[in-house]
């Protein structure tokens, strides 16, 4: 397990969670412009940490946990400090906090029931890619005053929302396959 964690594609996880607590501390210093440039730097590298791990034939055990630890982290601080400060619309913030509570019992009921993989699906991965990036704009656009892009950014967030609860919606169906597979 520790020659995993000294593997790239983990350590580049790694430092993504080690930069949380610069994003949290930018937000709480109302640095909002910056914290939204270092919360898009730590979602570009969500895909960086994925990518490194299929060409580098690294893909560990210990990186499928991280990986994941350190998305739904990053997402819920963004989510809750933008909802605290101000920066993120009600709506949007509680609509994803809905969802990520929705599939999180949803995952907790399936592992319950035996389910131990559900595959990940590309429309998740764009729906995540959209809302990381439309967060990230509507933070540097408050944060730097810049109210159209701000509000560019909330419009692009609509339909990723949407593709976000599609998607937990197609997680249900392939919950309820795998749970009847293994009746």
């Amino acid at each position: 397990m520790i020659r995993d964690l000294a593997k790239i594609p983990n350590l580049v996880s790694l430092a993504r969670l080690a930069l949380i607590p610069f994003f949290i501390w930018l937000i709480a210093a109302g640095e909002y412009g910056w914290a939204g440039i270092l919360f898009g730097f730590i979602g570009a590298t969500d895909w960086i940490d994925g990518y490194l791990a299929r060409r580098l034939d690294q893909v560990t055990e210990v990186g499928k946990l991280l990986d994941p630890i350190a998305d739904r982290l990053a997402v819920a601080v963004a989510v809750i400090g933008g909802l605290l400060s101000g920066v993120l619309p009600a709506w949007l913030g509680w609509g994803i906090i809905v969802r990520e509570v929705g599939v999180g019992l949803g995952a907790i009921y399936g592992w319950r029931n035996g389910v131990t993989r559900i595959d990940v699906r590309w429309l998740g991965k764009a729906a995540t890619f959209g809302l990381y990036f439309s967060v990230a704009f509507i933070y540097v656009g408050r944060g730097f005053d810049i109210d159209w892009l701000a509000n560019l950014a909330i419009i692009g967030a609509v339909p990723s929302l949407i593709m976000y609860y599609w998607v937990a919606v197609q997680y249900v169906g392939d919950m309820r396959e795998a749970i009847a597979a293994d009746r």
